[in-house]
């Protein structure tokens, strides 16, 4: 299939295509600033290092970090939540956690359940979201080390009150744990403002990045064990792991290239984001306007009216989710997903644990005409 007749809704998954200059820097980095970052003093070496400094800085002043050593690079959002749950919970502590995350959280937590952590699940409403008040009573019902939730679904689109989590959990002297794969880049960003303790990012989902970096942003009071230790290009003589940031966190040779194409698009975002934003805001609720007038339909989520990250969810009494899924590629050549989608606590909170769900997911590049494709042919499947 030709690449330009692929109508790609699968966003939520990976972005594509890229913004040109992604890839142009993740070159340059790889010819220009082909060294290793923080180990050496001739040029490739501190070239590569500049590239890592300037890659963090612009992605720190797109999401609100305002010390950039607070802000990690990792291989992605999985990688930051599974450091941050594990370097900080303890058999006794507990953990309160809202029904709609992905498995980035479940398998861990269901790991550290394992250990003897406590683990106290708040179940969200018919439309995904958290109520407030449902975690308020969680965390006052007895001492919790720390309250986890996701920014946004990757399931219903539903973006939960963060803020008003945050304080929360500050009330109650427990931390606040985000997991924001599907809110960095398609939410206007300050996660200091938002008071979490923690915020982890997946880079090529709505920040626009390559596959395999992602970043995690650390309050400066929380201090959560690292995952790995190792070689951190200084304090070499030590046995013992540093404790300066980000050092204590980036053991190993970090991945120059793909940081560098981050940084990239963080400072893509920076000037077209608000514009990409207020786009997908339109087209994601054209298309659910669409797709809630097709006959035998459930489409998942808040209504129209409501603001959401750009995932819409459906499921048909017609057609199985797999069906609809193969049937769009191989028709119209529209690519979506189909499944559970990594997140079953989700599925199950919203009745569709058995059947999963066809997800549109749309991002940078989605433009009208393929919104107008894709519910033109969901029209003729079902007719």
């Amino acid at each position: 299939m030709r690449l330009d007749r692929i109508v790609y809704l699968d966003h939520a998954a990976t972005s594509w295509p890229k913004p040109p200059v992604v890839a142009e820097a993740m070159v340059r980095a790889l010819t220009e600033a082909g060294g290793n970052p923080g180990r050496g003093a001739h040029e490739l070496a501190l070239a590569a290092s500049r590239a890592i400094l300037e890659a963090r800085g612009a992605l720190a002043a797109l999401v609100g970090v305002r010390d950039t050593r607070d802000l990690v690079f990792t291989p992605g959002c999985t990688y930051g939540m599974n450091l941050v749950l594990h370097g900080s919970l303890r058999p006794g502590d507990r953990v309160v956690v809202s029904g709609m995350e992905h498995n980035a959280v479940v398998r861990p937590l269901t790991m550290l359940a394992k250990g003897g952590v406590e683990v106290v699940v708040v179940a969200p409403d018919a439309e995904g979201h958290i109520d407030p008040d449902d975690v308020e009573a969680a965390v006052r019902e007895r001492m919790t080390t720390a309250v986890v939730c996701q920014h946004a679904s990757n399931v219903t689109g539903s973006i939960q009150p963060i803020g008003d989590l945050a304080d929360i959990a500050h009330e109650r002297g427990a931390v606040l744990l985000v997991d924001g794969a599907q809110g960095a880049g398609h939410l206007e960003l300050d996660v200091t403002a938002l008071g979490a303790d923690a915020y982890a990012f997946s880079g090529h989902k709505g920040l626009l990045g390559p596959q395999g970096v992602g970043a995690l942003y650390l309050a400066g009071s929380f201090e959560p064990d690292e995952l790995i230790r190792g070689g951190s290009g200084g304090h070499s003589g030590r046995p013992e792991q540093p404790t300066v940031r980000p050092d204590r966190y980036e053991s190993g040779t970090l991945n120059t290239p793909g940081i560098a194409a981050l940084g990239a698009a963080a400072t893509f975002l920076a000037e077209h984001g608000a514009a990409i934003r207020a786009e997908e805001r339109r087209l994601t609720r054209m298309l659910h306007e669409g797709l809630l007038e097709l006959p035998g339909l459930r489409v998942l989520g808040p209504p129209p009216s409501e603001h959401r990250v750009p995932v819409v969810s459906v499921t048909s009494d017609r057609m199985t989710a797999d069906e609809i899924a193969f049937a769009l590629e191989r028709t119209a050549g529209i690519a979506v997903r189909a499944g559970l989608h990594c997140a079953p606590w989700a599925h199950a909170a919203v009745g569709t644990a058995e059947t999963g769900t066809v997800r549109f997911s749309l991002g940078y590049g989605t433009t009208e005409p393929h919104v107008e494709t894709t519910l033109a042919a969901m029209r003729e499947l079902l007719a």
